[in-house]
């Protein structure tokens, strides 16, 4: 049970972040299919400041700088889909996806690009990065607690404030609901989608971090994040854009992630099934809770839809 509860953390943190970015991105009216390859690039910024600073700096500035190098590198990555969908008005779906295979193309090179200087030329390079991710996890007696937990929560309670309490959030919704009529008022829906995507990028890169270094100390950006991308899709979806919500939702589905992590030393051994089964359990939930609840779903209404300042 104590195992499940820390995997349940662990991945509903990561999730919750994601789906909070990809919710701020839809509420401004641009879909952010580029989750995915965002939390790729984010990871490997914030994974190439372990490595290369690990051990020269004391534990919080390294953790600091790891967490500002997958932010930044979040929303420098975020901004080529906010130019593609927002100042080119291309296909948000095609974009996002190409941003996706793009970041695991980009996390390969330049890991093996990295690791072929560190070996002075020595052999095949690896897509491996090996980091200490002593300094995001500390104790409390017998409790661990993971640094992005507490991010997370800070986070959570900043967006609802953000998007619910103040003018900002009020413009941004606005961009996604109506942008004619907000723009009629004087908010600028360019700036506002732009704003919005970034945030989303900011989020995406730091949940990015927070799926790869917590749990592992090695990572190989060969298979990017697994999916978790999407799976943070789903959950934005499930929790319908709001944000205690999204959190919920986040806790649910991690409950699922979490059980191919436990598979091996709990009861479910005792079941006898794959490993695998289990890694596909969060997955096959979202596509059935979804296909119930979809219907009923309240999406942003100009999501996805390229605003024209000349069309009224």
């Amino acid at each position: 049970m104590i195992l499940l509860i820390k995997y349940t953390l662990l991945y509903a943190v990561v999730l919750m972040l994601v789906a909070l970015g990809g919710m701020f991105s839809e509420r401004s009216g641009v879909i952010n299919i580029a989750l995915e390859g965002i939390m790729t690039i984010g990871g490997l910024a914030g994974v190439f400041v372990l490595s290369l600073f690990g051990g020269t700096v004391s534990g919080p500035v390294l953790v600091a700088f790891a967490v500002l190098a997958s932010v930044a590198s979040g929303m420098v990555y975020s901004l080529l889909l906010a130019f593609s969908a927002i100042t080119l008005k291309a296909d948000q779906t095609i974009g996002g996806t190409a941003l996706n295979m793009l970041a695991t193309a980009i996390a390969i090179v330049a890991v093996k690009a990295f690791n072929n200087s560190s070996a002075s030329g020595n052999g095949a390079a690896s897509a491996k990065l090996t980091y200490d991710n002593g300094p995001f996890i500390y104790s409390v007696g017998p409790i661990t607690i993971n640094i992005f937990l507490i991010l997370g929560v800070i986070l959570l309670v900043c967006s609802s404030v953000f998007l619910f309490k103040t003018k900002w959030g009020l413009r941004l919704r606005a961009c996604g609901e109506h942008p004619q009529a907000a723009d009629s008022v004087g908010i600028n829906v360019y700036h506002w989608r732009y704003a919005g995507v970034v945030i989303s990028g900011a989020l995406g890169g730091l949940g990015g971090l927070a799926y790869i270094v917590p749990s592992v100390s090695t990572w190989n950006f060969e298979v990017g994040v697994a999916g978790a991308g999407f799976l943070a899709l789903a959950v934005m979806i499930f929790g319908q854009w709001k944000p205690y919500r999204i959190a919920g939702a986040a806790v649910f589905f991690a409950v699922f992630k979490s059980l191919s992590n436990i598979a091996d030393s709990t009861v479910l051994a005792s079941f006898g099934l794959s490993k695998n089964i289990y890694s596909m359990m969060p997955f096959i939930a979202s596509m059935i809770i979804l296909a119930f609840t979809s219907k009923n779903s309240r999406a942003p209404k100009a999501e996805g839809i390229p605003y024209d300042k000349g069309a009224r």
